[in-house]
């Protein structure tokens, strides 16, 4: 009964940590096919005769068969989505290191904690970021170097209010609805103050950090992968988030168009 026992934990382990590094995968943004490609490796890696994987954005299940054993399960909901492809590239890094060396259980929780507290640039890049996107799509566009100049600023403002909606935990799409009204309002109020010519131009390179674009590609690749249910919840989810955006610049136009 102690042997079974031992074993019994030791498989669980393999199968967890399976499921730990799928899990942060999904949440960053990777492909199903990818996901359930990396857990069948691992859990073969643990011994695994027979592995059965059904993942999508928001859940995975996942059962194994050891040989001489009764069949392990396990399964994960998923609520939180984001896209880093830095930690992505680490997790499957970890990844193939589970299945070619087998490392101990502390040893792989360890490195899991270390990428989950991984922060690969510093909060001033994410918000000079915004603003050169945004200023450059407004150049792009045709607008004036005054609209650039309301745009990036106005692009510092969406960062902040980004992170302001993600810790709160705000449904993305009432967040992102939310971000792209107050952008569409700060753009009116800047043409209005003569700070700027176009409210379109500034808006044009305002909607574009906000854009999900990751999504809709990840979702066209899961389609031809062939995982037509996760490939339609991401195209869904992109179109709903794009739809989402685009009504929130409509409704600052029409509740503040007039005083342009």
């Amino acid at each position: 009964m102690m042997e079974w026992a031992v074993i019994g934990v030791t498989n669980i382990q393999w199968l967890t940590c399976a499921l730990d590094i799928g899990e942060r995968m999904v949440i960053c943004g990777a492909e199903i096919w990818r996901v359930e490609d990396s857990i069948r490796r691992i859990c073969a890696a643990g011994g695994a005769e027979r592995v059965d994987v059904f993942s999508i954005t928001s859940s995975i299940i996942a059962t194994v068969w050891m040989p001489g054993e009764d069949p392990l399960t396990q399964s994960r909901r998923i609520l939180k989505k984001t896209t880093d492809l830095h930690q992505l590239d680490m997790l499957n890094d970890l990844s193939r290191r589970v299945c070619a060396e087998k490392p101990e259980w502390d040893s792989v929780k360890a490195e899991l904690k270390a990428i989950d507290g991984e922060k690969r640039y510093p909060l001033w890049t994410e918000y000079a970021v915004f603003a050169l996107v945004s200023a450059t799509f407004s150049y792009l566009f045709g607008g004036h170097w005054q609209d650039c100049a309301a745009a990036g600023v106005i692009g510092l403002a969406l960062r902040w209010l980004d992170l302001r909606m993600q810790k709160t935990g705000l449904n993305a799409l009432v967040g992102n609805l939310l971000c792209s009204a107050c952008c569409g309002v700060l753009a009116i109020f800047a043409v209005r103050l003569h700070l700027a010519l176009s409210v379109d131009k500034i808006m044009i390179g305002n909607i574009m950090p906000l854009i999900p674009g990751v999504a809709l590609t990840n979702a066209l690749r899961d389609l031809f992968a062939g995982d037509l249910v996760s490939g339609l919840l991401r195209l869904i989810d992109a179109l709903l988030l794009a739809a989402s955006i685009a009504l929130g610049f409509a409704l600052a136009w029409a509740a503040l168009g007039g005083l342009v």
